[in-house]
């Protein structure tokens, strides 16, 4: 995140509480778990097979609203919110999701009684307000308190919601940063990629895989986290079982006019790129080391958007800003199959200007005869 989440003020003290506690503060999870699952309160309805399915993903920041200068992400000192700006904000998701109406929805930043968003089950209310029937849910971060600035229990992850039932569904874990020190890494995020069979109709072998990169590593965790992911994926490929994989990858495709976007995302008080400035580069906002990461993706897999349009014109395929008064200037999210997708159907919802600090993608997949 843009702050420590470990001020120096808690060290000494939660050394000894480490120490002392029976249970543990902070989740550990193991390398593989059961995802959670959930199911809408109406009564499901079972779309028959369609001849193609929509597919969104969407990062939709706990649901704290694209003004919400929160402390951890964007400048600001906000900590905590309250459960009418989380129900406000919550109405008008799925007012959007609604018009989209995918038929998979994948999700990153979703809280499930945490805290920061008024202890609201995020992924419960998207679904009984939605017209998706069932979901599973993988946590990044657990703990039933985290000493930053108060922010207390914590429980955030990703979810998928899906139109069919859910057949299987697994919470991988992914390599923890190797650039923080011990007690921080303790508290910090403990990144996943989320697994599901879908019961699509006619087909016992389609999988969907969710992921939520790393954003502020500074070593090659976020390179480590893509090539698990791929590693999942070609397994899948040698099954010959169908899939669809997204999520928010905090990385940008392979011939990116901009790599560098420390002076756009720094703080008023913060300088980088001068003599003597220590870090040179702002956490999660110099991406020039990782500019060949996301390549292997695009030679192995069907992407949103192919490599040579997005190249041709970046800016309409822009899904992320950390300015909250500018203009989306990066692409960071994406959706691959090992299929295809319909011809010109991938759509960035670039007009959806303050739900989040990301917009949506959905595309339409053709689903193999």
């Amino acid at each position: 995140m843009r702050r420590s989440f470990m001020g120096r003020e808690f060290a000494a003290v939660l050394g000894i509480v480490l120490l002392c506690c029976c249970d543990p503060l902070v989740t550990q999870f193991d390398d593989l778990e059961s995802a959670v699952l959930y199911t809408a309160r109406h009564a499901p309805y079972v779309k028959s097979a369609p001849d193609s399915i929509t597919v969104m993903t969407w990062n939709i920041r706990f649901a704290a609203g694209r003004q919400t200068p929160w402390f951890g992400d964007s400048c600001g000192d906000r900590v905590l919110l309250t459960e009418a700006e989380v129900m406000t904000t919550l109405q008008k998701l799925a007012v959007k999701i609604n018009e989209i109406d995918p038929d998979l929805l994948l999700l990153q930043e979703v809280d499930v009684r945490s805290k920061r968003t008024a202890y609201v089950d995020e992924v419960q209310w998207l679904l009984d307000h939605t017209a998706l029937n069932y979901a599973a849910y993988a946590s990044s971060w657990q703990a039933q308190f985290i000493p930053s600035d108060g922010l207390g229990r914590m429980d955030m992850g990703n979810a998928i919601l899906s139109r069919w039932p859910i057949a299987e569904h697994e919470r991988i874990q992914l390599p923890k940063r190797g650039d923080q020190d011990a007690l921080t890494r303790y508290f910090y995020l403990q990144r996943c990629l989320l697994k599901i069979r879908v019961a699509l109709p006619g087909h016992d072998d389609f999988y969907v895989l969710n992921i939520h990169v790393d954003a502020f590593s500074t070593d090659d965790t976020k390179r480590k986290h893509i090539e698990r992911f791929k590693q999942e994926l070609d397994k899948l490929q040698a099954e010959q079982a169908l899939f669809i994989a997204g999520g928010d990858f905090n990385m940008l495709p392979p011939g990116s006019d901009s790599t560098d976007f420390c002076l756009e995302d720094r703080c008023p008080d913060e300088s980088f790129h001068h003599p003597g400035d220590v870090p040179l580069h702002k956490e999660g906002s110099h991406y020039t080391p990782e500019k060949t990461w996301l390549q292997p993706m695009y030679d192995a897999y069907a992407p949103d958007i192919p490599l040579l349009s997005y190249q041709a014109d970046q800016k309409r395929c822009f899904t992320h800003c950390t300015d909250r008064t500018a203009f989306w200037d990066r692409k960071i999210d994406y959706l691959f199959t090992n299929t295809e997708w319909l011809p010109h159907s991938t759509v960035t919802h670039q007009d959806y200007l303050d739900l989040s600090d990301h917009v949506p993608v959905s595309s339409r997949w053709r689903v193999p005869e």
